[in-house]
């Protein structure tokens, strides 16, 4: 993991299109602005944990049903 330190206003960027700033602290709050193209998604962890245990639940996967799955897509590419 890279760990940076930044002041308010101060950004970095991630690959060539998305762009993360900050942009107030208060306390231990730190409030970002993320600038990222539209084919990128950008959730909280929470709600991205939220989605991918909602995705798992609709498709009635269970986590040790998806062990196989990364061999098994690559051998067919």
């Amino acid at each position: 993991m890279l760990v940076l330190s930044r002041h308010r206003d101060e950004s970095i960027v991630i690959g060539d299109d998305v762009v993360v700033r900050v942009l107030d602290i208060r306390g231990d709050k730190v409030r970002l602005g993320i600038a990222a193209p539209a084919d990128i998604s950008v959730h909280r962890r929470e709600v991205y944990d939220s989605i991918q245990r909602e995705n798992q639940r609709a498709a009635g996967l269970q986590p040790a049903d998806t062990c196989g799955l990364a061999a098994a897509t690559s051998a067919l590419s």
